[in-house]
């Protein structure tokens, strides 16, 4: 059942071997990578088979490690019987929703989803939340798409959290019509109606996280 995350090439071998299961896995261990979610997959015994780049980035704020016994160790100095119950509920096949205190930070939601598995038992995946209604991970991916400049970029963020045009101008410190000339500039290169369209999109971007996972996690 352990996954664990193949780069390009292994992947092409794979299909090459014509080992279709090994395809199957390796594609989905780079699904999982592209995710802007972070993803644990837990297995029978509870250990960390495969924690995706989104998981590893938010582990590493919260000063905790995701390999192996030793993230379960640390949950567990936390949450003890609460995070218990959790796993155990999953490895019975019960979905469940569920707030933790992992490591630094505030508390963690998270979705607890059983998994079959081939053998005996079965694992879980932890699904963490979004950080916000606009993920800034997505915002970034829609504003490398959309070709938005730096500043356009931090202003339909702040639009994303429910600040009024003259909002934004107070907390950037510029005239409300400089923002309004980048409200402009967002809808048309978005080709958005108004903000009301524009922060609606945004908000229902698919859970993709643009190219930036070669950057080191500090």
């Amino acid at each position: 059942m352990q996954m664990e995350v193949m780069d390009h090439e292994a992947v092409r071998a794979a299909a090459a071997k014509g080992d279709a299961h090994l395809g199957v896995a390796a594609g989905l261990g780079l699904l999982l990578d592209e995710l802007a979610h972070g993803v644990l997959i837990l297995g029978p015994d509870a250990r960390v088979l495969h924690a995706n780049h989104a998981a590893r980035q938010e582990l590493a704020r919260r000063h905790l490690p995701a390999v192996g016994h030793r993230l379960l160790e640390a949950l567990r100095a936390q949450e003890g019987q609460a995070l218990q119950d959790v796993l155990h509920r999953g490895m019975l096949g019960k979905r469940s929703l569920v707030t933790l205190a992992l490591g630094e930070g505030p508390a963690l939601p998270l979705a607890v989803v059983p998994l079959k598995a081939d053998g005996p038992g079965r694992g879980v995946a932890l699904v963490f939340s979004r950080a916000a209604v606009c993920d800034s991970l997505m915002l970034c991916f829609f504003a490398r798409c959309h070709g938005l400049t730096p500043t356009e970029e931090l202003v339909l963020g702040i639009l994303c959290q429910g600040c009024s045009a003259p909002e934004v101008a107070a907390r950037l410190e510029v005239a409300v019509s400089t923002v309004r000339s980048h409200v402009r500039s967002l809808c048309a290169k978005t080709r958005s109606s108004g903000v009301r369209e524009l922060v609606k999109r945004v908000s229902l971007l698919p859970p993709v996280a643009p190219p930036l996972w070669h950057e080191p996690v500090h």
